[in-house]
């Protein structure tokens, strides 16, 4: 693999062709093993690419394991958990690329096996779960800061799982939609990974929550994760079927990751002071709002950016992770796990991701713990 683009420090310990000429990529099917490191290298498995042309362009790697640095643990990867942004990512259509090569996953669980210095309250076999960089591999680095523990009881599959969304879902309702006790709450694409922690969140913090979901499989996953009632889809008589399900009651707040076809739709049927808290565009081409309904409705259509969250208010995106861990720790949420695809089937794993039909959320199995 070509590595001129670029290096992700901490990653690739020193430049791959210093030591190698170049990392050994190879097929599932046939593993070939470096011969030409010194004695003392240690060599992992990762997942990367040098271009982000395709999905194709990834394969497995054979590359030196990162070393901690000051402030970093190092995980024993057990799970990656894999969303829509991931595969977004990975195919270099995301509105930030990555350096290349580029490792996907940014959701990890498993053990921690080395410590870096300046490090405290970790120590090595602690049970943990991050949002770092370069998950799809054997062992990865994070920021100590950026842990939480695994709750026993809790496995690794599930912890993968939390993160992302779960601060995605809390951000959004509690500092973008100002979400009370006691408001009603639709969640689009109710069966997914943001869709099923944001019925989960919502009923943490109150709410009474309608999840919309195309099939009666997803409608009955989304009533299964505590949504209260569920509606389909379908675009023709939606919005009687919805104030039917209202019952006089006003909608107060949307959480939208596909904004699809009932994207506008949607928006008329909020009440008064009603907010629209736009997460992404699973559902295809972007939509057009006309501006005047944001002033009929007295409502807003409001944006959640949970990187732009994590980098511009840290305290309050650490505290929210630290609010999660205590509702995982207590079974107030519980993480949706969905399909769990073997490390080798990486490939099948970043296409279901990118096709955003499954239930819950994908998880790759790194090791053969990561349920444990």
């Amino acid at each position: 693999m070509n590595t001129e683009h670029g290096c992700h420090p901490g990653l690739w310990v020193r430049p791959a062709n210093a030591i190698l000429g170049a990392p050994h990529i190879h097929s599932p099917q046939r593993r070939v093993h470096e011969t030409h490191l010194p004695q003392t290298a240690h060599l992992m498995r990762a997942i990367a690419a040098a271009r982000l042309d395709s999905l194709a362009d990834y394969a497995v790697v054979d590359i030196p394991a990162p070393q901690p640095g000051p402030g970093q643990v190092r995980i024993r990867v057990a799970a990656v958990g894999i969303g829509y942004v991931d595969a977004l990512v990975a195919l270099g259509r995301y509105q930030v690329k990555p350096p290349l090569p580029h490792i996907p996953g940014s959701e990890i669980s498993g053990t921690i096996d080395a410590i870096g210095a300046d490090v405290s309250g970790w120590q090595v076999g602690d049970r943990a779960l991050a949002m770092t960089m370069h998950g799809f591999a054997e062992l990865a680095l994070a920021p100590a800061a950026a842990c939480r523990r695994v709750p026993d009881g809790v496995g690794f599959a599930a912890a993968a799982a939390m993160p992302l969304n779960y601060l995605t879902a809390l951000h959004g309702l509690a500092d973008r939609g100002r979400l009370q006790p006691g408001e009603t709450l639709l969640v689009f694409g109710g069966a997914g990974g943001v869709g099923t922690a944001a019925i989960q969140v919502g009923k943490a913090l109150g709410a009474h929550v309608i999840a919309a979901a195309s099939t009666p499989e997803k409608r009955a996953f989304a009533l299964a994760q505590g949504a209260d009632q569920a509606i389909d889809t379908d675009v023709d008589g939606w919005r009687d079927r919805l104030k039917a399900l209202l019952a006089g009651r006003k909608l107060d707040v949307i959480v939208d990751p596909v904004c699809g076809t009932l994207f506008e739709a949607a928006f008329r049927s909020l009440g008064w002071g009603g907010r629209h808290l736009v997460i992404g565009f699973v559902g295809g081409p972007i939509p057009a709002l006309p501006s005047n309904l944001t002033l009929m409705k007295g409502a807003g259509l409001i944006g959640v950016d949970v990187r732009q969250f994590q980098l511009f208010e840290r305290s309050a995106a650490a505290a929210h992770l630290d609010t999660l861990s205590a509702w995982l720790a207590d079974g107030r949420i519980t993480p949706a796990v969905g399909a769990v695809f073997a490390f080798d089937d990486f490939g099948p794993a970043l296409t279901a991701a990118f096709g955003g039909q499954g239930l819950g959320k994908s998880v790759l199995a790194v090791s053969g713990d990561s349920q444990a």
